[in-house]
């Protein structure tokens, strides 16, 4: 792909990399297997700003120091989520299957800079704050409650696959306005999107064909839903816009609440401090959901910002145009914050809210966004464990597999399970 651009001609065939030290390979097998060890062999042998290498070998910067990655998202101006400012375009292919994650120009709230973020936001952020966060607690009970009785009177369940996976997407359908049956292909495309594999584009396409039907249906008919609301906002925006701004909400919603389900489900499963969860305990289940924020938090790693201008970041030399990627995980890690847990038994970050998880600064996950990612999660696993109280792993927790994303992390699978019990009949 060939998008002109004064940074990327001034740059053109440029590699970030860093003078005696060869690029590290963002792809392997310890991503989902040991990924905090991996960023404490990157922050030894690299520093806090380390020179990497995406499939297809295209140079990037990963930031895993903790206040190397508030300095570049507190700073929209000299690290502008501007993805235009590229200066490797003229090495990137059309058909790159990570093209989907990190963005091509557009005009939408998520590739986006400056004056036009926020003229995306002030339609989108209200739209969002709109929502009744009762009503979406009460249509969460009642949609977990449906996909339970599906497998509760087995014995067994893959609460991936059969709960977590179907899960947000529904209650992204309600509040947005979807119909329950576009569900499942919605969660297709948006997983194969994310995976960055050979489907990228196919899930992207989509993705997108089900906004441009949604916009078209809600432009007849209005109801109470983000949709709607985005349509009325007062300012004019094209068809192209909403669509786009619509992708870019669920793409961001959907596959983060997922893996916060099941990533805290695993950790509940698997650590006997949250024994109490199973018997009740809705603080347990509240501190299980932060400790995953911080140490199995969701997007791992987010693309993108790109520099404005020359200039230093840590030890490293980042010029004009270089992408860099977001470690949110490995920032969260950051033995220089965490030295104060070291010997703890019970994390002192137990209802700290200081992390990654969520990003931070001009282009952070709105606040909105985040409530609603909360409740979907938290009601989810509420209900889950108050109908199968004594849930258990069908498999070893070492067998446990992750999905293969150094972007996102959760589980591919969570076989688990319970004494059958009776449907409560959800809803028609």
């Amino acid at each position: 792909m060939n998008t002109p651009n004064t940074a990327a001609d001034a740059n053109r065939g440029g590699c970030p990399v860093h003078p005696g030290l060869a690029p590290v390979a963002l792809s392997g097998p310890r991503f989902h297997t040991d990924p905090q060890r991996l960023y404490a062999d990157m922050r030894r042998e690299h520093g806090s700003v380390v020179a990497v290498e995406l499939p297809g070998g295209v140079p990037a910067w990963l930031v895993i120091g903790y206040r190397e990655l508030h300095q570049v998202t507190s700073d929209p101006e000299l690290f502008p989520r501007d993805v235009g400012l590229w200066n490797q375009w003229p090495n990137i292919p059309e058909d790159w299957p990570l093209l989907p994650m990190v963005g091509t120009p557009q005009p939408s709230i998520y590739f986006t800079a400056g004056a036009e973020h926020r003229r995306h936001l002030a339609m989108v952020e209200p739209a969002l704050d709109a929502v009744d966060p009762f009503q979406l607690r009460r249509a969460c009970e009642e949609l977990a409650d449906r996909l339970i009785d599906g497998f509760c009177g087995t014995g067994e369940a893959d609460l991936v696959a059969d709960f977590a996976v179907p899960m947000p997407v529904l209650a992204l359908a309600r509040i947005l306005g979807f119909p329950d049956e576009d569900g499942p292909s919605l969660a297709w495309a948006m997983k194969v999107l994310a995976d960055g594999g050979a489907d990228a584009h196919i899930g992207f396409v989509r993705l997108g064909e089900h906004m441009q039907h949604m916009l078209a249906t809600k432009q007849q008919w209005r109801g109470d839903d983000v949709v709607s609301r985005m349509l009325d906002y007062p300012a004019p925006f094209t068809d192209e816009e909403y669509t786009l701004d619509l992708t870019a909400v669920v793409a961001a919603g959907y596959l983060p609440t997922s893996d916060w389900i099941g990533n805290s489900v695993r950790l509940m499963l698997t650590d006997d401090r949250f024994a109490a969860a199973f018997g009740g305990g809705r603080h347990s289940i509240a501190q299980a959901m932060n400790e995953v924020l911080w140490e199995d938090t969701p997007t791992q790693i987010l693309a993108g910002r790109w520099a404005a201008r020359d200039t230093r970041l840590g030890d490293k030399a980042v010029r004009a145009g270089d992408m860099l990627l977001l470690g949110l995980a490995a920032a969260n890690a950051d033995p220089h914050i965490r030295q104060h847990v070291a010997d703890t038994v019970e994390p002192v970050y137990s209802g700290n809210s200081a992390h990654f998880a969520f990003s931070y600064g001009e282009y952070r996950c709105p606040f909105p966004a985040q409530q609603i990612a909360e409740i979907i999660a938290r009601t989810s696993i509420e209900v889950l464990l108050d109908r199968l109280p004594d849930i258990d792993l069908a498999v070893p927790a070492e067998a446990l597999v992750r999905r293969p994303s150094p972007f996102l992390r959760g589980m591919t699978t969570l076989p688990v399970r319970f004494t059958p019990v009776t449907a409560v009949g959800g809803i028609p």
